[in-house]
């Protein structure tokens, strides 16, 4: 069975994450300390953004569309409020995929924990925004 999905939702909260992202990584609130933290010089990129927003947009309409599917699916399971469903099944799938992920990976890479940390906040504040969407905007028959 493939759970019900809106898709306007899921397009709606790709976009919500370019949105996340172009305020969180603005120079004015995190944007010089995260190029600070990753070592990249704003003033003189190495390549230019089209491939990389590209790919974002791609990757979050996979994250947004994946959200909407699991969010469905605990609502089926769960009952209740299916908005609740939605932020709950957002902060668990961040924690036990992206936040471990990111942390294992930068580990091993030697990332800083500061950068680990904020790189990870900006996850958990992308996939909580796209189900706050998701989850005002259920399927039908939901």
């Amino acid at each position: 069975m493939v759970p019900e999905i809106n898709y306007w939702a899921v397009l709606l909260a790709t976009v919500s994450s370019m949105v996340v992202g172009a305020i969180w990584y603005a120079r004015p609130v995190m944007g010089d300390r995260w190029a600070r933290l990753a070592n990249v010089d704003l003033e003189n990129p190495s390549r230019g953004p089209l491939w990389p927003m590209i790919t974002t947009v791609l990757v979050s309409f996979i994250t947004a569309w994946v959200l909407a599917g699991a969010a469905a699916i605990s609502w089926h399971f769960y009952e209740g409020s299916f908005l609740w469903a939605a932020v709950a099944t957002s902060v668990v799938l961040w924690a036990g995929f992206t936040a471990a992920r990111f942390i294992t990976h930068d580990a091993f890479e030697g990332r800083s924990t500061k950068l680990t940390t904020l790189n990870i906040a900006h996850e958990l504040v992308t996939v909580v925004v796209m189900a706050l969407i998701i989850g005002v905007w259920p399927p039908a028959g939901i």
